[in-house]
């Protein structure tokens, strides 16, 4: 805008060659005239760029209301100087003059308009604001300018413990023991929309516009802007993920992800597509640079995946992923809600994650060693560990 006023300035100023000053006996009324008019109604056009918001009213500077109050007094005087001299004077240097100052006023303006507009507050609770310019700007806040703008409590990723055993397992271990994996775990029972970290994932439907348990949660805790980005993606099919946005969440990204429905029994295509879910979830955290995410129980609600065997798909994915990408990613937590999966976790997690002595005194117990052997190897790991 601001460029195409100083252009139009520059077009008036040379208005002999357009024929604007016909003759001297209408130059300073007719040309004078339409240029007050000119910097009136775009010094009104530019003020009322802000009006979109109901709550902001973008409002010019003191500096450059002074101006247009000096641009009507000159405009006035140089009117009254033409009628008194029967109109010999000649304004043609003064008027390029003027006209010049109308089109720095209007780039005072426009710029003046153009950081308003970017100083507008963000509202995540209005369907009405653009998702785009809210991803935009909640992406480039520093964490203590986002938490401002979070809609729910939260929980940063230093309040959640690295998982560590809390007691026996009768799960052998299926994997050596890794201690730099071990230390990217987490088990978390809790609300998972309250997690301040990099992802969180959803067990989302084919729609991704919302629906109950974890997935409404999400979309609750998020506010309308994350219904209005997944509308433009055009739904996800089973085994696949997408990521939008968090809005009003503490998480900076969601990844939605759609896990089988299961009718009657766990078939081999059913497995897969679980496994899928949680394979798809942490490529796409890696792809887009995520390195902490938060995974719930998926498909094991209403969409009637036993458990106790999404329990081990779950952790046989995640575990073999780590060995892969290890460097890649800090913490992946397995959230949990229900008291049930996280006992089924507690149990299952030494088989996929195993510690240290912890793992050894298991083999030697399914080795049928007689349980003072058992003892005595349980009191050495103890002493290590004090």
């Amino acid at each position: 805008m601001a460029f195409q006023m100083s252009k139009l300035a520059a077009r008036v100023s040379l208005s002999k060659s357009v024929g604007f000053i016909s003759s001297a006996g209408n130059r300073c009324p007719s040309h004078l005239s339409f240029i007050s008019r000119l910097a009136h109604r775009s010094f009104h056009a530019l003020c009322g760029a802000g009006r979109g918001s109901a709550s902001i009213k973008v409002l010019p500077s003191p500096g450059v209301l002074r101006k247009a109050d000096r641009w009507e007094k000159v405009s006035t005087a140089s009117k009254s100087l033409h009628r008194q001299s029967g109109g010999a004077v000649k304004p043609r240097r003064f008027t390029r003059v003027v006209i010049g100052a109308v089109g720095v006023s209007a780039a005072v303006l426009a710029s003046l308009s153009t950081s308003a507009l970017h100083a507008l507050p963000l509202n995540l609770d209005s369907e009405s604001s653009d998702w785009k310019e809210a991803k935009k700007k909640l992406c480039s806040m520093d964490k203590e300018k986002r938490r401002e703008m979070y809609r729910v409590d939260f929980i940063p990723l230093e309040k959640i413990p690295v998982w560590s055993p809390s007691g026996d397992s009768s799960c052998k271990p299926r994997y050596k023991v890794n201690e730099e994996l071990n230390r990217k775990i987490s088990l978390f029972r809790g609300d998972i929309t309250k997690l301040e970290i990099d992802a969180i994932a959803n067990a989302a439907n084919k729609t991704l516009l919302g629906g109950g348990g974890v997935d409404g949660a999400i979309h609750r805790g998020a506010g309308p802007l994350l219904r209005k980005e997944c509308g433009t993606l055009n739904g996800c099919e089973t085994g696949e993920a997408k990521i939008t946005g968090a809005y009003g969440l503490p998480a900076k990204h969601v990844i939605h992800t759609v896990g089988p429905i299961v009718h009657d029994s766990v078939g081999e295509s059913e497995e897969q597509a679980l496994r899928n879910c949680y394979y798809t979830c942490l490529h796409t955290a890696i792809k887009n640079h995520l390195r902490t995410v938060a995974i719930p129980c998926i498909s094991t609600g209403v969409y009637g995946y036993p458990p106790d065997q999404a329990v081990e798909v779950a952790l046989r994915t995640v575990r073999e992923y780590l060995e892969q990408n290890h460097e890649k990613l800090d913490r992946v937590i397995f959230c949990v809600f229900l008291k049930s999966d996280k006992e089924l976790y507690e149990t299952m997690l030494p088989a996929y994650f195993p510690r240290g002595l912890c793992a050894l005194y298991q083999y030697v117990h399914f080795k049928n060693l007689n349980n003072l052997s058992i003892f005595l190897l349980k009191v050495f790991h103890l002493s290590l560990l004090q």
